[in-house]
């Protein structure tokens, strides 16, 4: 016979257990001191965590034997003994030898004065028959529980099988739990509980699906919690959905209660094929005066499938959430499709009259996207100068001894710069920039190493050159802007008006080049741009205008620069949207109001009969030229610029000052203007799921990645509290 065994276990055990078989085999043995061996095997196979594996004979003798015990059984006293595992089991005398009977399952086990306890109380956790029973008090006297027991399952033996065959093997299995609560050592243990927990994981760390199936997975689970049952991946799949149904409905709850309008932005991501996906994302500004973001929806997008289509799926989801009613604005990127789609949606919701200001500030486009659009137009003109200076960078770091000649050139030539040459990766357009940056500076020695190197061949010229350093200060300036956008803590609409502005001066300058490609560079963008700015130029200017540090200067600023003459008469359109959409909060706010002082009032009868007090006072206030808050705003004096001012606690602090106007600066603030974050604002590819992500359902997709945001978001929350992150993937069973 051979096994492995803990280091707690006894080697004497497996001698006396050898010895104990011959013994039996020739009749020498007698029947109290076999069955002790007996029970200390059995004590270790309980407590070591190894597959056993038995010479022909060996068991079966030791099983014949403890099953040949006397049938006149004498029930004894267990009053007398000290151990609480007494309390689950009768002890029986059978001749000379003591059984130990489960009074819940009727199993026989030693119970010999010799055997101790320990075979007992493994077998209690594992009885099949015995739940939601307290065992924490059993257990804690032993201290921490040894590793979780194997139970035979299946032993075959072949009486024909001789000592040189391969031995048999004794197979082990856990025996499975009913659902229900079992108490251990350290607490409660609740299967359905912990099998949320999993989904959770899964759902936080993006982990596959079919990991509750992999053969490791299997084997860590059930050495860390013995009493866990398995999930499988359908079982996994379905704890996710519920997961996400449950926290779908805190994130309407969440919706409904929010004090101001909903601004939704809308992202394409590529699958597999043809298909593709619309993740729609709620931004707001809660009561708290914080910007909220809840990714809501990811919707499947049948290739073949038509605008119409889908603009009605994307209604039908606004629907679904009840935010049809709250809506503001939806942001997406610059193409011809989004603003198909996104103009029947106004459409639809202007019939109903959901949108303010006529849905003047309904449509927005990506800030961050149009100037990606912008870069790629950059990046294609200047390519094959791009090129070459790639391979020039390339050849340098070819070989110590040309990068060594190439530096002898350096110190000639005098170029002063502390820059070492770095290739960029395509990729991602910055590093382009710094690419050729760097390599700019180095102008002069590539020239001068194109005369000396007859192998070095891939040198720009002159004019290529020129070109080159145009270029890359347009890429200068979008590079500065962008970490703006995505780099902000607070990316509220406030902040891009001035950068957008500068970006527009700067191509009206560019388009004046002579240099002809030049020239039709940056008309093109200039184009481009011009299709953004007609969207987008009103909503910049009313939220800088809501910027107590700027107000009407910034618009009146820049409007001189940009529209010359006609500066004036922009200006007054600025202005009057910004009182219509004043005018429609006013409007809206005395309704709301209303509503609930109507609703406050106790008895039956809700009706408030000051009502037309309340209209009557909003007429003659305004026709008696009382000043409203937009007039007292605009006439007080600029706040003070600093590094640190936060426009949302500045505006928690003045509502009640300007309660219409603040309510008018929660909706405009919370505008995403850019949906780009820093990661991914020089991305020059596009938004693609991976092949795992792809395979998947599009109802199962959607749950997985709602869910992980929305509990990402839940930890985010509670950072200040070092428990509450722990606390936060814990799932309520219940």
């Amino acid at each position: 016979m051979r096994f492995q065994f803990l280091p707690n276990s006894s080697l004497f055990v497996y001698l006396k257990f050898c010895s104990f078989t011959k013994e039996t085999q020739s009749g020498a043995c007698k029947s109290g001191e076999g069955e002790s061996y007996l029970t200390e095997l059995v004590e270790i196979n309980d407590t070591m965590d190894a597959m056993l594996t038995w010479h022909p004979g060996s068991l079966l003798v030791l099983w014949s034997y403890s099953m040949e015990l006397s049938e006149e059984t004498v029930l004894v006293d267990c009053s007398r003994l000290k151990s609480a595992v007494w309390k689950d089991f009768d002890r029986v005398k059978r001749g000379d030898a003591c059984v130990a009977v489960c009074k819940h399952c009727k199993k026989k086990l030693s119970g010999s004065s010799t055997s101790g306890t320990s075979h007992l109380r493994n077998h209690l956790i594992r009885c099949r028959r015995r739940t939601n029973l307290d065992v924490s008090q059993m257990l804690a006297s032993k201290g921490k529980r040894k590793e979780g027991s194997l139970t035979p399952v299946n032993f075959t033996y072949d009486h024909d099988q001789t000592k040189t065959d391969t031995p048999n093997h004794i197979k082990y299995e856990q025996t499975p739990l009913k659902e229900g609560l079992v108490s251990l050592t350290s607490g409660n243990f609740e299967n359905k509980r912990s099998r949320f927990d999993l989904a959770r994981m899964i759902i936080l760390h993006g982990y596959p699906l079919s990991m509750v199936e992999h053969v490791g997975f299997k084997i860590f689970v059930r050495k860390l919690q013995p009493l866990f049952e398995l999930v499988t991946l359908d079982g996994v799949v379905a704890d996710c959905k519920e997961i996400y149904l449950k926290e779908k409905q805190k994130v309407c709850e969440m919706l409904d209660d929010l004090p101001g309008k909903i601004s939704l932005s809308v992202d394409t991501w590529a699958a597999k094929g043809d298909a593709k996906y619309l993740c729609l994302t709620a931004h707001s500004v809660d009561e708290t005066w914080a910007l909220r973001k809840k990714v809501l929806s990811f919707i499947y997008v049948d290739p073949f499938q038509t605008e119409d289509a889908v603009s009605e799926a994307l209604m039908a989801r606004l629907m679904e959430w009840d935010i049809d009613r709250k809506l503001f604005s939806m942001t997406c990127d610059s193409c011809p499709i989004h603003d198909n789609i996104v103009g029947k949606l106004r459409e639809h919701l202007l019939q109903n009259r959901f949108l303010l200001c006529n849905g003047q500030l309904f449509e927005v486009r990506c800030a961050a996207n149009i100037i990606k659009i912008m870069v790629e137009d950059c990046l294609e003109a200047l390519n094959l100068t791009i090129c070459k200076i790639r391979e020039s960078v390339r050849y340098i770091k070819s070989s110590q001894s040309i990068h060594e000649k190439f530096n002898e050139i350096v110190q000639e030539v005098g170029v002063d710069t502390e820059k070492s040459l770095c290739l960029d990766n395509p990729v991602y357009w910055n590093s382009t920039y710094i690419m050729l940056d760097i390599a700019l500076e180095y102008r002069e020695a590539f020239s001068r190493l194109q005369e000396q190197d007859f192998a070095y061949t891939m040198c720009p010229s002159d004019d290529e050159w020129s070109q080159a350093s145009t270029i890359t200060s347009f890429l200068k300036l979008f590079v500065e802007v962008s970490t703006v956008f995505a780099g902000s803590k607070i990316p509220t609409a406030n902040i891009y008006f001035p950068e957008v502005c500068d970006i527009h001066l700067q191509l009206i300058d560019w388009c004046q080049s002579r240099d002809e490609l030049i020239s039709s560079l940056s008309l093109k963008m200039k184009s481009r741009f011009d299709d953004y700015w007609k969207k987008c130029s009103l909503v910049l200017a009313v939220a800088a205008i809501l910027d107590p540090r700027f107000k009407m200067k910034l618009v009146e600023y820049y409007y001189p620069q940009i529209y010359g003459g006609e500066a004036p008469d922009c200006v007054d359109i600025v202005s009057n949207c910004m009182r219509a959409l004043y005018n429609g909060h006013d409007v809206y706010s005395t309704l709301a109001s209303n509503s609930q002082v109507g609703g406050s009032d106790g008895g039956n009868d809700t009706r408030d009969r000051l009502t037309g007090f309340d209209r009557f006072l909003h007429e003659t206030s305004q026709s008696q030229n009382v000043k409203s808050d937009l007039d007292k705003y605009l006439e007080e004096p600029l706040f003070p610029r600093n590094v640190d001012f936060n426009i949302l606690n500045w505006w928690k602090v003045h509502t009640p000052r300007y309660p219409v106007l603040s309510m008018m600066a929660r909706n405009i603030l919370g505008i995403p203007m850019s949906k780009v974050s820093l990661d991914s604002a020089f991305d020059t590819g596009d938004r693609v799921l991976d092949q795992y992500r792809s395979s998947l359902s599009a109802d199962t997709l959607q749950a997985l990645i709602c869910t992980q945001d929305w509990i990402r978001n839940g930890l985010e929350d509670s950072k200040s509290s070092s428990s509450s992150s722990t606390l936060a993937i814990c799932y309520d069973a219940n």
